[in-house]
């Protein structure tokens, strides 16, 4: 099916039949990805009263309990609740149905070669996303879908579903980049990493504060926070699915939370 979409007072068409998930399948009797070395993400069949929540256990149907945590466990969605004492949830913040979408791929720089920043100090073994390389990747971008980023980092191994984020400490945004990523509007920005941020950074958080507009060290919201904007970690992009621009459909679940599974999906721009 194709369906035209009106963005900036011009039509495009979408590829509503071929979509794109960039979503990492959380496998709960397989592989995962994880962060910060937490519990993996389980399910086990649901008992009571004689009841058996497995069919091949006696049960007339599956249901199971799933034990997560969303920001560890896999593709997740975060809200600015996330740094804040107030509990604002995902389920709140998110209010793009639809959201036009620029894909890049840019390969990290060693932090201790780098010219740029970030707020604490770093290892010879830390790499950047760098502003320079987001400027570079975007400098062809199409104006009309920059609400949404959606960033692959370079290489791009298939280990990234099933990564252990522990010892190694991932790739992560200096502080220019971000800045970037703030003075273009950016919405929805979605990273192939576990973090934004280092994942180990003395509990800081400076670029999830900086895309949200929260004072450092802070925990409050302010009259210019940006409540509605989202951050999605943890996903993964396939090679074949080329850089450019797409509309991209954020789904959730329905979760009063800070965060969220999620699965984001992609659709082809195939002509205006």
């Amino acid at each position: 099916m194709i369906i035209f979409v009106q963005i900036n007072n011009l039509a495009y068409k979408i590829d509503c039949d071929n979509p794109l998930v960039i979503a990492i399948p959380l496998d709960f009797y397989g592989a995962q990805p994880n962060a910060y070395d937490v519990e993996k993400a389980t399910s086990k069949p649901c008992q009571a009263e004689g009841l058996i929540g497995d069919t091949r256990h006696g049960g007339s149907c599956n249901f199971e309990q799933i034990k997560l945590i969303p920001h560890c466990n896999g593709t997740h969605t975060e809200s600015i609740g996330h740094i804040t004492n107030e509990r604002i949830s995902i389920h709140d913040c998110l209010r793009d149905a639809f959201v036009p979408a620029t894909l890049v791929s840019v390969a990290p720089e060693n932090a201790a070669g780098s010219k740029e920043s970030y707020g604490i100090d770093l290892s010879g073994d830390d790499y950047f996303i760098t502003r320079e390389s987001l400027e570079k990747a975007l400098q062809d971008a199409d104006a009309d879908f920059a609400d949404g980023l959606i960033i692959r980092t370079l290489p791009n191994g298939e280990e990234k579903k099933s990564q252990i984020y522990s010892s190694k400490i991932p790739p992560f945004f200096s502080s220019e980049a971000m800045e970037l990523i703030a003075e273009k509007s950016v919405r929805h920005l979605l990273v192939d990493t576990p973090s934004i941020d280092r994942i180990f950074d003395e509990g800081k958080l400076s670029n999830h504060r900086a895309f949200w507009n929260v004072a450092p060290n802070m925990f409050a919201l302010n009259e210019n926070s940006f409540a509605h904007k989202t951050i999605t970690e943890m996903i993964y992009v396939p090679d074949e699915i080329a850089d450019g621009a797409y509309l991209l459909n954020l789904q959730i679940a329905p979760f009063v939370a800070d965060a969220s599974p999620s699965r984001p999906i992609i659709f082809k721009i195939i002509g205006e």
